[in-house]
């Protein structure tokens, strides 16, 4: 068996789905396990749908719902889906209706919301996957993925979660291919859950590790990963193979490509992991196993992150006092709000966020024992690679491509396979393309290609 994961662009409308049809039927042999994304931006209007009815735009926000509820019957005509669509519908007008009447969006309600997308495309993919000669059948995720209460972030049961997909996939995919939603799942009483966003990528690992799948293809509208953010350089090499190690640093530090989480149950099972273009199927993608080829190149690829804060923290009065850490990342844990990057000195520390709702009230705690400056505005930089930590002067080299540029903060992350550095926001195009040049003018073929 296999696990094959579709995006929202690759779902977006019916001529999409056809399109990878065609790229499942190559793989009936396999088996595979399709799980599938909302329809294109479907879970940004639905939630848009919502505020607007929490804000006390009721009659705009049924307006945006019909057209919504009219986009997938459009995409559904013909599948004989229609009363299944308009079921799903109904249901979520009430539960819009009850949120202008209530004016209030609690994290449960924002899953109950946001699921439809999933709910309704798992639905319509397996509809059109019928149609066009293939015997696929609908398994709704939220009866195989358990998680906790932790709606919009919720975690998985896994051991609960692997004990159903053994019970329920397996015998399904011997005769049939079986379509699931990602992104949701339910509690342990049946509440409608959510992964966060992103989460479809994490529903197809998890969903490979519970049936010991053989591979999980992430197909998006990319040919893989790539050397550098598309959006910022473009004529990046494509990566044909990395480790989970630098997946997971590069997902974490940006990569749109994959969600950081995607690779924790694949690396759990040793389950590799492709990721490929289901525009251009003919494109070999980029491989991610355990272990990586060798290559002649230190950096396997450059990812950046946007939207920074750097909060600096200096306190003389800690010099030769213990406990000062503790004190500054107890605050940050109590509102909830995770750190990036990190450098620090006897009296002084410097970090990152990228969330900075609760910033204002850690600022007020911290002062009350160090001063804070805070810097909008920034961005990091990091590059990784299996081979920084064998190859000797990886960081002068890179200090060398941004020798004209201000360095606001370094770290070197404890897993040795990546350097990051923070810098202004308006210059992150200029220094991903001065490290790019740095790194990748002479890449090595057997791992990188145009």
């Amino acid at each position: 068996m296999i696990v094959m994961k579709f995006g929202g662009t690759s779902v977006e409308s019916a001529a999409a789905i056809e399109r990878i049809a065609g790229i499942v039927r190559r793989q009936l042999a396999r088996r595979p396990v399709v799980v599938v994304s909302a329809m294109g931006k479907t879970t940004n209007k639905l939630l848009a749908i919502a505020d607007a009815a929490v804000a006390g735009y009721r009659d705009q926000a049924l307006g945006l719902l019909d057209e919504l509820h009219k986009f997938h019957h459009k995409e559904s005509e013909g599948l004989g889906v229609g009363d299944q669509i308009d079921a799903h519908f109904k249901e979520l007008t009430e539960l819009v209706k009850g949120l202008a009447v209530m004016g209030e969006m609690t994290p449960r309600a924002t899953d109950a919301v946001s699921a439809f997308g999933e709910r309704l495309s798992s639905v319509i993919v397996t509809a059109r996957f019928q149609s066009l000669g293939i015997d696929a059948v609908h398994l709704d995720s939220r009866s195989v993925i358990v998680t906790d209460r932790r709606h919009t972030q919720a975690a998985p049961n896994f051991a609960e979660t692997y004990r159903r997909a053994c019970g329920a996939i397996p015998a399904l995919a011997a005769k049939h291919v079986v379509v699931m939603g990602g992104f949701i799942g339910s509690t342990e009483d049946g509440v409608t859950s959510t992964l966060g966003r992103g989460g479809s990528d994490y529903t197809a690992s998890i969903v490979g590790a519970g049936i010991g799948a053989e591979e999980i293809q992430i197909w998006t509208d990319v040919d893989g990963m790539l050397t550098a953010d598309p959006t910022i350089l473009a004529g990046g090499y494509r990566v044909k193979q990395c480790s989970f190690a630098e997946a997971a640093e590069l997902a974490y530090f940006g990569a749109k490509v994959l969600h950081p989480a995607t690779v924790l149950p694949a690396i759990e099972k040793n389950i590799p992991v492709r990721i490929l273009n289901s525009r251009r199927p003919q494109v070999e993608g980029t491989l991610i196993t355990a272990e990586a080829p060798q290559s002649t190149s230190p950096i396997r690829s450059i990812a950046c992150k946007r939207n920074i804060t750097l909060v600096n923290i200096v306190s003389t009065r800690m010099l030769m006092a213990h406990g000062f850490l503790k004190r500054i990342f107890e605050i940050f844990d109590r509102y909830e709000t995770p750190v990036d990057m990190l450098a620090t000195s006897e009296v002084s520390v410097s970090l990152t966020i990228d969330n900075t709702g609760s910033l204002g009230a850690i600022t007020k705690e911290i002062e009350e024992f160090a001063d804070v400056t805070v810097e909008e505005n920034q961005a990091i930089v990091c590059m990784v690679g299996d081979n920084i930590r064998h190859t000797p002067g990886v960081a002068s080299r890179a200090f060398a491509g941004l020798k004209d540029i201000n360095v606001r903060m370094i770290s070197q992350g404890a897993s040795l396979l990546n350097i990051s550095v923070v810098v202004a926001a308006a210059d992150l195009k200029h220094a991903v393309e001065s490290l790019h040049r740095e790194f990748f003018t002479n890449p090595d073929p057997a791992v990188f290609e145009k």
